[in-house]
Order: C-alpha cells, then sequence, then structure tokens
C-alpha cells in the first residue's frame, strides 16, 4: 500500500519560531512569558486535578463566567461553550466543554444539572430557511430542562423540547421531543429506555 506523502510520520513545527521573533525580539519575550505560565498552570491543574486543559481553560474561570451570565449560584460554564441569546442556568449546574446553548428562542436549565462535553441544546432552527433559499424565516421555540438532569455526551436536543426533572440523556441521543420526569431517554431519534 502506498501511503500519501501528507500522511508520512514527519517532525516539524507549525510555526518557524526563529523566523517569526527575529526582527521583533520583545514577542520572543511575551511567548517565553505565555509559555512558562501555561506550564505553571498545566502543573498545578496535573498535581491538584489530574487534568491538563487547554491553555483558555487555564485562564479561564468557570464560577465567574457563570456569574457574569447571571446563571445560578455555584454554577459553572467552560470557557470554550458557546452560548447565544436569553439562556437561563439554575444553580449549582455544570457545563461543560465545547458545548453549544442556544438560547435564541429561550433556553432554561434548571438546577443541580450536569451537561456533559460536546452537548448541543438548540431553540432555533434555519431549516425552513435554508430549503426555500432563504425566503422563509428561522424558526423559534423555547427548550427548558429540569432540575437534576444529566445529559450525556455529544447529545443534540432541538428547538421546542422540555426534558422534566430527574431525567437522564444517554450520550449521543438526539432528542427531538419532550419527555416527563424522571424519564430515562437514549438513542437517534431519542426514545424511553426504561
Amino acid at each position: 500500500m502506498v501511503v500519501p506523502h501528507f500522511f508520512k510520520r514527519r517532525t516539524y513545527q507549525l510555526v518557524d519560531k526563529e523566523k517569526l521573533f527575529r526582527d521583533r525580539p520583545e514577542l520572543a519575550d511575551l511567548y517565553r512569558l505565555i509559555d512558562q505560565l501555561r506550564q505553571a498552570l498545566d502543573q498545578g491543574m496535573l498535581e491538584n486535578f489530574q487534568r491538563s486543559l487547554p491553555l483558555n481553560e487555564l485562564l479561564s474561570d468557570r464560577w465567574q463566567r457563570a456569574r457574569q451570565l447571571g446563571f445560578g449560584e455555584g454554577a459553572s460554564v467552560y470557557d470554550s461553550c458557546c452560548i447565544f441569546g436569553r439562556v437561563t442556568v439554575g444553580r449549582d449546574t455544570w457545563v461543560g466543554p465545547y458545548t453549544v446553548l442556544d438560547g435564541s428562542g429561550g433556553l432554561e436549565i434548571g438546577g443541580n444539572c450536569s451537561i456533559s462535553a460536546g452537548v448541543q441544546i438548540y431553540s432555533h432552527d434555519s431549516v425552513d430557511w435554508a430549503v426555500s433559499g432563504g425566503e422563509k424565516p428561522y424558526q423559534y421555540a423555547a427548550t427548558r430542562i429540569g432540575n437534576n438532569c444529566y445529559i450525556g455526551p455529544n447529545a443534540i436536543i432541538v428547538k421546542g423540547v422540555e426534558i422534566g426533572s430527574g431525567s437522564v440523556i444517554g450520550a449521543n441521543s438526539f432528542v427531538n421531543r419532550s419527555f416527563p420526569e424522571n424519564s430515562r431517554i437514549a438513542g437517534s431519534p431519542a426514545r424511553l429506555i426504561d
């Protein structure tokens, strides 16, 4: 089998730092300081919590961001979470990394919820707009997640869905309808599993 040249293992630098900093020594100093900061923060995270995070997560305070957004007491939201529109989040809810909270049609998330990495929760869609060549408007509908819910990694919840308190949504689920309290749901499309 012939392996294309771009898949062959190589050692290279994405940025030639020497060339980049040749005429700008102050940038080289700044780069070294930033790298030292990253290493120190990463080492502290490893020692205290046995985890290594991207620089943006090391520099941000998840609880401070949640407070700034008006989320409930004790809530936290990762820096990599994209948040749009009107989103309300209850106390002690954890919003993980690489998530999307779309509140353009209104989004309410209760307290004591766990929103795992990669979860996407929407309150609008552009289906009609796209298939009509931009002639029809976007569609909006409020989405609600009750208290004490767990949403597994990479789950997607579409606009207008209501999830009752105490519910669990399995990883990689596509939730396109509402479910009552204490539901255990999974699949694509999601369905009750208990």
